[in-house]
């Protein structure tokens, strides 16, 4: 669920602006997992514009302060979210920790780095949400330690609905402060892209795969 439409359309256009997210239909991105896509997304860009972290910061302070009220605790997921997790617990006023995708190989093997006692309310920061595997990696680490998970907060999410199965599943509420489709509707709007465009990239949320195979 988007934070609000003026936040969200705001939000985009500023990924847009600095190429934290790149669109190309033509000469598809390859991810980790090795699949194409028209799109690539990497939110740590926003950390190098000021004005930016701090819009994010504050919508995301804003947006946790309304729909969950008090917190313990402000959750970043590694790597991504750590920066932004611990502005908006400076903001909050509340600790932070942060969770690795898996158990340190030495030491204590921590996989919550940081503080953080059973009972306590904790909120997850994300920056990026895709099928939401590894987003829901980190609420479970955090429910074995004890937490009430409150929800999840991300800047962006391709909203693909295996990431919405998964967090129904999980009974995670999510919260974005933009997402794919208002993503597209900016783009279109600013110029980025044309209508043929937006067809192609609608078609590659519905089915990526499909969407990947006309580059074999």
């Amino acid at each position: 669920m988007i934070r609000k439409e003026d936040t969200a359309l705001a939000t985009a256009e500023f990924l847009l602006q600095i190429k934290a997210i790149k669109l190309n239909n033509q000469h598809p991105f390859t991810w980790a997992s090795g699949l194409k896509s028209p799109i690539y997304c990497d939110n740590r860009k926003t950390l190098s514009y000021p004005k930016i972290r701090t819009y994010i910061r504050q919508e995301f302070s804003k947006l946790i302060s309304d729909e969950f009220s008090t917190v313990d605790v402000v959750a970043g997921v590694a790597t991504g979210a750590i920066a932004h997790g611990v502005l908006v617990a400076q903001e909050l006023g509340v600790p932070f920790v942060y969770v690795r995708p898996a158990e340190k190989k030495h030491g204590l093997e921590n996989k919550i780095e940081g503080v953080v006692e059973s009972g306590q309310s904790v909120i997850v920061v994300e920056d990026l949400v895709s099928t939401g595997k590894s987003s829901l990696e980190a609420v479970r680490a955090l429910r074995d330690a004890g937490c009430t998970v409150k929800g999840m907060v991300a800047i962006f999410s391709y909203e693909m609905q295996i990431a919405l199965d998964n967090f129904e599943k999980e009974d995670v509420k999510l919260f974005t402060l933009t997402n794919y489709p208002t993503l597209i509707k900016k783009a279109l709007m600013a110029d980025y892209i044309g209508e043929e465009d937006k067809q192609s990239l609608m078609e590659w949320r519905e089915d990526p795969e499909k969407w990947a195979a006309k580059f074999a």
